[in-house]
């Protein structure tokens, strides 16, 4: 479905384009009659089934269906937000005086205001976003069984189940502002999900896998799920500690974009300018390992991360974050651009599609080369708490995973912690795998990082 084009009521939306345009239209007019130097306004609606399976038991079946009209008004460089999901004219206009009487009290922001015209998207690209999913509640819970049942079935030990899931969400807006920003869009995010358990008694071990993506032809079987997710659930059966150590550290490649998550927390606008990231005037200097780069695009069809503009209606381009190890851009919204005293980089409301890569990788390089490349050390395949300090860029969390000798897995582990720091760490990154993964917006290999240090028993 195009960005300009009208989703369709049949799609099981209740709205229509049309209409979210002149709720729009309305508030914008109202803004300028009550005396707004400027304002912007969006209406959303999103809907959706979530059905979950225990036991191959039915558990729970929800419809969600939700709306909202959203308005900002300036006054000068005073801002007010207000926001209702009552659609009536008089609701619009008392959520539109709610938003000016905000922004007359508000304490005056010389950098608030709109993005500049010069930024404004107009004529955003077709990204093939929206792909609803007309599933039954019967028929999503055959599909959770058959991943619950493809989990269970798999091996003896697998004893018991967190259950499964499938997920149908769909949602569309149109917004505007009186800088000649109008457009909107629909898209859809569809998943499977399964968390069996392995073992009996003091030795359980419980792992749970995933697919999601924009389309369901796309997702991958209930059965290819459940087997997996078992698969990594039995592989932890007879975890153990190990003595406290430094070694090098390999993250399981879903694991490995939550590092490159870092790296957007560390140069975003909001981190920047008020100087609380370790990153802190890092343009154009080395901020990863020599080997590495990090490309955003926000125009991959159907991308998780893929938008035509961004939050404010700014247009959104291709470009590349970081070029052998060096920072080539921030993210930045308008607001952050201006208190930097640079140009928004079209990423109000976050990264677009971040693929982290490294000149080194080989097509070969698969799971079982970079345990040859790790050696002796920590295979990490999940993280537990936050521990990560975006000012110093301290990093502490506890992990399990596999010890690895002369590249071979050797045993299990659980209750240890890794910690570094995310400079040291990004620094020390010897390989990128061939193994990528998209986890949310983020495409990478699994990472090996150099050293760190290990705290077990």
């Amino acid at each position: 479905m195009a960005p300009t084009s009208s989703p369709r009521v049949e799609s099981g939306f209740a709205y229509s384009r049309e209409h979210f345009e002149h709720l729009v239209d309305t508030a914008l007019a109202h803004a300028r009659k009550i005396g707004a130097t400027n304002a912007g306004a969006e209406a959303s609606e999103g809907c959706g089934l979530s059905v979950s399976v225990r036991k191959g038991e039915l558990e729970n079946v929800e419809r969600n269906r939700d709306k909202s009209l959203g308005v900002t008004v300036y006054a000068g460089n005073r801002r007010g937000n207000a926001s209702t999901s009552d659609f009536s004219d008089n609701a619009i206009r008392q959520t539109v005086q709610a938003a000016y009487d905000i922004a007359r009290f508000t304490a005056e922001d010389p950098v608030a205001g709109l993005p500049d015209e010069a930024d404004v998207e107009q004529r955003p690209p077709e990204l093939d976003l929206f792909h609803p999913w007309a599933v039954t509640s019967e028929e999503a819970a055959r599909l959770a069984q058959e991943c619950e049942a493809a989990a269970l079935s798999t091996d003896r030990r697998i004893t018991n189940s967190e259950g499964a899931g499938v997920s149908a969400q769909q949602s569309h807006f149109f917004s505007a502002h009186t800088h000649g920003f109008r457009g909107g869009y629909a898209s859809s995010r569809h998943s499977i999900s399964v968390a069996p358990i392995a073992g009996r008694g003091k030795d359980m071990q419980r792992d749970a896998w995933y697919s999601s993506m924009r389309s369901a032809d796309e997702l991958a079987s209930p059965q290819a799920v459940g087997r997996y997710a078992a698969e990594r659930a039995l592989s932890r059966l007879g975890s153990r500690k190990i003595r406290t150590t430094e070694c090098p550290v390999l993250f399981e490649s879903p694991l490995a974009a939550g590092l490159l998550g870092g790296l957007v927390q560390a140069t975003s606008g909001g981190a920047l300018y008020r100087r609380s990231t370790f990153l802190l005037d890092s343009l154009g200097k080395p901020v990863l390992a020599d080997h590495i780069s990090v490309d955003e695009d926000p125009h991959q069809p159907r991308g998780k991360g893929s938008s035509p503009f961004d939050d404010e209606g700014v247009r959104t381009r291709a470009r590349k974050v970081v070029d052998a190890g060096r920072l080539q851009g921030y993210f930045l919204s308008t607001y952050s651009a201006r208190k930097l005293g640079m140009k928004t980089t079209g990423n109000a409301g976050g990264s677009h599609n971040l693929r982290l890569s490294s000149s080194r990788t080989r097509p070969g390089d698969d799971l079982d080369a970079m345990l040859e490349k790790l050696g002796t050390g920590l295979f990490v395949i999940e993280l537990m708490g936050q521990g990560v300090n975006y000012v110093t860029g301290d990093y502490s969390r506890g992990c399990s995973g596999f010890w690895v000798e002369k590249g071979r897995i050797a045993f299990p582990v659980q209750e240890i912690t890794i910690a570094g720091n995310l400079k040291d760490m990004f620094m020390g990154i010897e390989a990128v795998g061939a193994d990528e993964y998209t986890f949310g917006a983020k495409t990478t290999g699994s990472i090996l990082i150099n050293r760190m240090k290990v705290a077990g028993s």
